[in-house]
């Protein structure tokens, strides 16, 4: 492989997902199940991997229902962590003047993550091949000791999936985190308040050079996506596909972008294979699914394509 076309295979392993697992509750009184770093690990999951989340919930009936939904899937369930006193995590969801309304509430289980706790899931899982992370679990003392305890113990490469989430982030500690990350992944309005300028290929490279990355990848909703790496910039477009919900297609493409890394897949391969998962998952009502035949299909439309040298 010529330097610069592709990431690589990342070291043997598993990958380990850390941060937030969270109910959306609507004003109905239904709650669906989701956050960032839950539903990377589901796809993961989905599509053949074997993750292992690292998160916090409550001892309660929301809690016990992310324990089950996980069995049900088969997910390894040693690294989430049970609080005897803060609730599971939940968004409430409103309605104001017609436009929905987010409160993210704090101190809830996964704004505690105990480090012993979670090295010592860590290291009864294996070795990591990939610690992966955003920027939302981290607003407390606790869970940011938790994972710079796994970055110390693991020292494995970080995966980074920004994830802004107003009014939960502050621009210097997110550079801070950004440091020594060896893959950042963000969309384009995050990489603005990022203070990146101009062409998004041009801001996304001065990203990375900023904080020694391998490679930045940029989502751009419809228009597909940008990554930039040492080698240069590639860019993929989506293909048109029935939009039923865009909720979680940031979250659909970032495991698969984790699934090529895993497996040393070229950065034009890995983007082009992101690109159509988020969109596919674009055609679902929620975030994830049960729904075994979606990640067969997925699965099989890649055997397919590098049996065709795809």
């Amino acid at each position: 492989m010529e330097p610069g076309a592709g990431p690589g295979r990342a070291a043997g392993g598993r990958p380990v997902i850390f941060g937030e697992v969270l109910f959306d509750c609507f004003p109905d009184g239904s709650r669906v199940l989701g956050g960032a770093p839950f539903n990377v690990a589901w796809h993961l999951h989905g599509l053949g991997a074997r993750p292992l989340l690292v998160t916090r919930v409550g001892q309660d009936d929301a809690g016990r229902e992310v324990l089950a939904a996980m069995a049900r899937w088969g997910m390894d369930t040693a690294g989430v962590q049970t609080d005897p006193e803060r609730p599971t995590g939940r968004v409430q969801v409103s309605l104001e003047g017609g436009e929905p309304r987010f409160d993210i509430v704090p101190g809830v289980a996964y704004d505690r993550i105990d480090a012993a706790q979670a090295e010592a899931a860590v290291a009864a899982a294996g070795p990591c091949a990939l610690l992966y992370h955003g920027s939302l679990a981290l607003r407390e003392a606790p869970s940011r000791q938790a994972l710079e305890a796994l970055r110390r113990a693991t020292g494995a490469p970080r995966f980074v999936d920004v994830n802004l989430r107003p009014p939960w982030w502050e621009r210097g500690a997110v550079e801070a985190l950004l440091q020594g990350a060896a893959w950042i992944k963000l969309n384009v309005d995050e990489l603005r308040q990022l203070g990146g300028e101009g062409e998004p290929a041009a801001a996304a490279e001065a990203l990375r050079r900023r904080h020694g990355a391998r490679a930045v990848i940029l989502t751009l909703g419809a228009e597909g996506a940008l990554l930039a790496h040492a080698g240069g910039s590639l860019r993929r477009r989506a293909r048109p596909a029935r939009v039923v919900d865009t909720v979680g297609a940031g979250d659909a493409f970032s495991a698969v972008a984790i699934l090529g890394l895993l497996a040393g897949w070229p950065w034009e391969r890995l983007l082009e294979r992101a690109v159509a998962f988020a969109a596919a998952v674009c055609g679902l009502r929620g975030a994830v699914t049960e729904d075994r035949a979606f990640y067969a299909a997925q699965r099989a439309a890649w055997k397919g394509g590098e049996a065709e040298g795809g």
